[in-house]
């Protein structure tokens, strides 16, 4: 069902067809991203990904919204550390409008100066919101010093000097080297014909020239730190613990995911099993992984009173500790396991969601799995895989925290996150 052609520019399309729906997403994929950018150009992708959709050189963005809500689709796009997005779900009809809707958007943007200046303001204000949301900000806050120095340790929408400072011929020159046929991959799911979606592309894409030059990317080094941000209007501490894992290819993401799932993956999961219902010292805690072309991470996420997070933090180094010292049983790895595959295959049940995969893994892994395959490699999970696992990943030297709140309550040292 999954079918793959790379036109004569360069440009890939990707398709997966779901003859029992109704639907089609479509996404039109920029293999960059916010760790893709200088220093100075910092919130230079996402700034453009704002840009888009402020109109083309024959619509306004008002006629864009138009067209997509009177065929009742959606259109939408998102920038990440690595990649870019641009998409819309519509109905299987109507095809045609959605392909040269998105065409339209990503090959002929009007980049004005006062919609630029309009939409610099529009940043500033997604900024100060990230500011206003402590659970986004202590993510920032952590990512900026567990890798810091490096690009993807950075803001995504970069921050409010940075943007102020990139000017109209800088964002018309980024977006002319970056947005290059090599650079971009256009995936769809849905009831489609993959030669009618791949001679439409062609006709729409076929002429787009160009080429970006490769840089090199350089694995980032994970360093040691406690950060603490006081905001004292906050009633809560929120927490983010994180220490170094591995690329999204790792041979052994399985067992990371399933450890990820034992953690606090879950409601049945330690923490919040262990914190949350036993305890009582938090309403959300959950443990994450999260993962580049390079390098990854595991990290821990609680809110909790400022009196209770130095009792937070121990017992989250105490599981930890535990994942390490001794094997899970079969029956909570067997739990574990069945989580981890139905969260998996119920994700995939939507085309959007659908579109994304094949995206994903033609862009990391440059080809596809089979739900079968999946569902294989989680099976094949062990408890001393788990365990192993335990210890490369739970150790000091590439351990941060990152602390947002009040801390009239709250003092730590480094000796209390020890393993």
């Amino acid at each position: 069902m999954i079918k793959k052609e790379i036109l004569s520019n360069g440009l890939t399309v990707i398709t997966e067809k779901m003859p029992d729906v109704r639907s089609i997403t479509l996404g039109v994929w920029l293999k960059k991203g916010s760790r893709h950018e200088r220093p100075e150009e910092n919130g230079i992708s996402h700034f453009i990904e704002h840009l888009l959709f402020k109109g083309t050189e024959s619509k306004s963005g008002k006629k864009i919204a138009l067209i997509i809500d009177s065929i009742g689709g959606q259109i939408d796009a998102f920038t990440s550390k690595e990649y870019t997005c641009f998409y819309a779900k519509i109905l299987d009809e109507h095809l045609p409008v959605a392909l040269e809707l998105l065409s339209d958007i990503v090959l002929h943007p009007r980049l004005d100066h006062e919609d630029i200046e309009k939409e610099r303001k529009v940043i500033y204000e997604e900024i100060k919101m990230v500011e206003d949301t402590p659970d986004e900000l202590v993510y920032d806050i952590f990512m900026e010093n567990f890798w810091k120095g490096h690009p993807l340790g950075n803001p995504i929408q970069g921050t409010v000097e940075k943007i102020a400072k990139i000017t109209d011929q800088r964002l018309m020159g980024y977006f002319r080297k970056r947005y290059s046929p090599g650079n971009i991959l256009i995936a769809a799911a849905g009831n489609l014909n993959h030669r009618k979606i791949l001679s439409m592309v062609e006709e729409s894409f076929g002429s787009l020239s160009g080429q970006d030059s490769q840089t090199e990317l350089k694995a980032p080094k994970p360093h040691f730190a406690i950060v603490k941000r006081k905001k004292n209007e906050l009633e809560q501490l929120h927490l983010c613990l994180g220490m170094d894992a591995f690329p999204r290819s790792f041979e052994e993401r399985y067992q990371l995911l399933v450890l990820n799932t034992l953690l606090g993956g879950a409601m049945s999961s330690r923490l919040f099993q262990n914190i949350r219902e036993k305890r009582g010292l938090a309403y959300s805690i959950f443990s994450g992984v999260n993962t580049f072309v390079d390098s990854g991470f595991l990290m821990v996420y609680a809110a909790t009173n400022p009196g209770s997070a130095k009792e937070v933090l121990r017992l989250i180094i105490q599981e930890l500790v535990n994942l390490k010292k001794r094997l899970i049983s079969t029956n909570e790895l067997k739990v574990a396991k069945e989580h981890l595959k139905g969260s998996l295959m119920l994700s995939l049940e939507s085309t959007s969601s659908r579109m994304s995969n094949i995206a994903r893994n033609e862009l990391y892994f440059g080809r596809q799995f089979s739900l079968s395959e999946v569902l294989k490699g989680v099976d094949s999970v062990k408890a001393k895989d788990i365990q192993e696992l335990g210890f490369r990943i739970f150790n000091n030297s590439h351990l941060t925290l990152a602390a947002l709140g009040k801390f009239s309550k709250f003092r730590i040292r480094k000796e209390e996150l020890e393993f």
